[in-house]
């Protein structure tokens, strides 16, 4: 009988080779780790997320992220997970590209790019929450802008803009800012200001700490829910006009720890 000698060269052409090229690419590709972030931070980030749920901000859907401080060129934010159900040992690290730095097999959200793609264009940024927003997806698909009505929404002063997906796309898509190119329009979109709209969607909250942008994402769907309650009993709408709202928000800045603690409190105790 005849002996089949296997070249080795040979067999590593197959299967297995391309299994092992692809590991190695991945390890000389793979993001590198800013480090570990301080645990208080990790705690706020996992508290942003069960207080948005409370205050119904957000529920199964929506995420919300924070600057690495060691390095601004990543960002943390959970694997995909229902909000209120976040952990610290949810959290992952990713880069402005918004490739995991070390995912162990977990999934990431699908519009993560969001986030990256925002931190990039925005140095000033340091969370990002997007939500669906129940209150304020009305103001997102007609021709009712969402203006200030109250001084706790004053951030909402000089305009929200609103963000066409199908516009930035081009042609008509599942909705779902699912890449670099459309979280770079969408962060064109939202330019220097605090809050856009997302048509059909939803919105995307930013600001420079965790604790203020849990702040507005909580107290824009609120000016909505107020604003559409206005505009229900007829006659003309008295909005907080461009120095009002410079003033308020000014004033109600040093007092964003209050609710803040509070919130996190409650939610970090179920």
């Amino acid at each position: 009988m005849s002996t089949v000698t296997i070249d080795r060269r040979v067999f590593l052409c197959g299967p297995v080779a391309g299994a092992l090229v692809t590991a190695r690419a991945w390890a000389q590709t793979a993001p590198v780790s800013a480090g570990p972030a301080d645990p208080k931070l990790i705690e706020d980030l996992v508290a942003a997320n069960r207080v948005l749920a409370d205050q119904g901000v957000v529920d199964g859907y929506g995420h919300v992220s924070v600057r690495h401080p060691a390095d601004p060129q990543r960002y943390l934010m959970s694997r995909s997970i229902a909000p209120e159900m976040v952990t610290a040992a949810d959290v992952m690290e990713y880069d402005l590209d918004s490739n995991p730095v070390d995912a162990r097999g977990r999934a990431s959200y699908l519009e993560r790019f969001i986030h990256g793609e925002i931190y990039r264009a925005r140095a000033d940024v340091t969370a990002v929450v997007h939500n669906h927003s129940p209150s304020v997806i009305p103001f997102g698909v007609s021709t009712a802008p969402l203006r200030p009505l109250y001084h706790m929404s004053a951030f909402l002063g000089g305009g929200v803009p609103v963000f066409d997906i199908k516009i930035a796309a081009g042609q008509a898509t599942d909705m779902l800012v699912r890449t670099p190119a459309l979280g770079r329009a969408l962060a064109q979109t939202l330019g220097p200001r605090p809050v856009a709209l997302m048509r059909g969607h939803g919105a995307v909250v930013v600001a420079d700490s965790l604790p203020r942008a849990v702040f507005r994402s909580v107290y824009t769907e609120m000016n909505a829910r107020l604003q559409a309650q206005a505009m229900a009993l007829g006659g003309p709408v008295t909005y907080l006009d461009d120095e009002e709202a410079r003033r308020a928000e000014a004033s109600v800045a040093g007092t964003i720890s209050r609710p803040w603690e509070l919130w996190k409190k409650k939610a970090l105790a179920r």
